[in-house]
């Protein structure tokens, strides 16, 4: 019986002290959640309803929220319904689609984050051949791609994940990814390690890239006032948003792969939701801060929106 719950069932690392805090991890993490949605959906309706916009780089940013709450889903209901029941099990089938959900989060922000600075760099070091090159047309194959390549490069993953039979249930996590259902198996994962080393490759190189282009735009922007101007308005929150993304990737691949045990728990479980805690609700924050044409509609929204009400 036990070594068929290990072929179904998983069961996921409890917080650190959840006996005797579960509460209050429930109540601060209802709280986080709660404040993702609201700053995420609040921007994405504010870029839906104000058309002056509904520009390349606020479409961009639009998708950047949507992909975040499409991110979040994958943990936040899942992991509040642990604490209220204090149990951790997770389906099989389940953990497969909640890796697969993170990772393609993940990915989506990556691409996403990599339009955005292409489109900066058009912007501003050609401005003449902006409105050309990020048409209708190149935005919509632009924003495909941030979501068709994420979804067939994890669905790839986590099919040579799930091939793989399982000896062990405990995942020494408090939610699921591909590279901790693959160290369940005590088969061979070779071509899994091959697969996600490309993988992880691949992705480092586009950050790489992404900082070449920013490097690029600092350089062309040392000759004009306005370009520093522009540059510091917006493309610092992409700069911002993309470190921040890469430093929680960046631990959390190598303690995956490389990590101890004896690790402290606390600093295992930042590391874990670092990534899914901080860019969702850091994201909408910096640009609905730092961009002044989004400040401005915002304000607008907010006071037609208490002048209906008043009427």
């Amino acid at each position: 019986m036990d070594n068929m719950i290990n072929f179904t069932t998983y069961t996921l690392m409890e917080p650190h002290n959840a006996k005797s805090y579960r509460y209050i991890y429930f109540t601060c993490f209802l709280f986080l959640y709660v404040m993702i949605l609201f700053v995420n959906i609040w921007l994405t309706v504010v870029i839906v309803l104000e058309k002056a916009l509904h520009e390349p780089m606020y479409i961009f940013l639009c998708n950047l929220c949507l992909n975040d709450i499409y991110g979040t889903a994958a943990f936040y209901p899942k992991f509040l319904n642990d604490l209220i029941l204090n149990s951790y099990v997770i389906p099989s089938y389940m953990c497969a689609f909640q890796a697969f959900v993170v990772y393609t989060y993940v990915m989506c922000e990556y691409s996403t984050l990599a339009v955005m600075a292409y489109d900066r760099h058009v912007a501003i070091c050609r401005p003449l051949d902006y409105h050309s090159k990020m048409n209708k047309f190149s935005c919509s194959i632009l924003l495909g791609l941030c979501w068709v390549v994420p979804f067939l490069t994890m669905f790839f993953a986590v099919f040579l994940s799930t091939r793989l039979v399982p000896c062990r249930s405990q995942i020494e996590k408090l939610y699921c990814d591909n590279w901790s259902i693959v160290k369940l198996s005590c088969e061979s994962t070779v071509i899994n390690n091959i697969y996600g080393f490309i993988f992880i490759s691949l992705y480092f190189a586009l950050v790489l890239v992404i900082m070449m282009s920013y490097i690029k735009l600092i350089m062309a922007c040392k000759a004009s006032l306005e370009c520093r101007r522009k540059f510091w308005q917006t493309c610092v929150p992409h700069l911002l948003s993309l470190i921040n993304l890469t430093v929680a990737i960046l631990f959390d691949t190598i303690y995956n792969r490389y990590g101890s045990s004896d690790f402290p728990v606390i600093l295992r479980n930042f590391l874990a939701l670092e990534m899914i805690v901080v860019p969702p609700l850091f994201n909408p924050v910096i640009y609905g801060l730092k961009l002044a044409e989004v400040r401005k509609r915002i304000l607008n929204l907010c006071m037609n929106c208490t002048k209906n009400d008043k009427v």
